[in-house]
Order: C-alpha cells, then structure tokens, then sequence
C-alpha cells in the first residue's frame, strides 16, 4: 500500500521524524508530497520558506523512512498526485482533526498522526529570531 503525507517540511525537527516513522509503518511505500517555493510564500509570508525546495527534497530524500518525494505548486496538483500515485492512506497531523484535508477525496483512507507537542517549524524559526535580537 502506498502512504501518502504532505507538507512545507522546511525547518526538519524530530516531529517530522516520528511522522515520517509512523507513516511509513502505514503501508509499504512512503511518498512525501511538498509545497513548492511559490506556494510556501504565499500560504506563510514573504520570510518563508527558511530552506528553498531543491534544499527541502534533497533532505527529505536522505530519510531512510521516505520511499518518493515530489514538489507541489498547488491544491489541484495535490490532488492529481494523490491519485496519480493511487494513495492508498493520506497521513495528517492530528491538528486537521476538524479541518479538510486537501485530497482526502482521492485517497481510499485518511489516518491522522497525533503531533508531537512543542516541535514546530514556525516555533523554530520565531525563537531563533527572537533570540538573535
């Protein structure tokens, strides 16, 4: 079965290591989808992404747990490659409990992944700013 999850990915902290971790145990082959450049600016601002896309696919494909990665530039091209890739279960962070969940209509099943409390990109990058001041 092949396990879809999505994502800026731009600060990499040991959250999205435990995500990556239980994901991949989800099916047998993990692709992580990732917003590209473009579309990161436009959904965080202007300071966004810290870590450009070709920096962001290169780590993400050095994970052991990570089978495919591939770049995104919006909702409809998330979509398509969730049913390109015939995603069996789309992974979400718990946070889209209550949310929709971008894609959800192309994949057979939707699990959501309990976050790991205080790990958080945006509070990475605000405590390193506010600490350089």
């Amino acid at each position: 079965m092949i396990v879809w999850v999505n994502g800026c990915f731009d600060v990499l902290h040991i959250g999205h290591i435990a995500l990556f971790k239980w994901a991949k145990s989800q099916g047998d082959y993990l692709i992580v989808g990732i917003d590209s450049d473009k579309r990161v600016k436009g959904l965080k601002g202007d300071g966004r992404p810290f870590n450009n896309q070709n920096d962001r696919y290169q780590m993400l494909k050095s994970i052991r747990y990570i089978d495919e990665v591939v770049i995104f530039n919006s909702e409809e091209e998330l979509r398509k490659n969730i049913t390109k890739h015939n995603i069996h279960t789309m992974v979400v962070g718990d946070e889209y409990k209550d949310k929709e969940v971008i894609g959800s209509e192309n994949a057979k099943k939707v699990v959501f992944f309990p976050k790991i409390p205080n790990y958080s990109t945006t509070n990475i990058l605000e405590y390193k700013k506010n600490n350089l001041l």
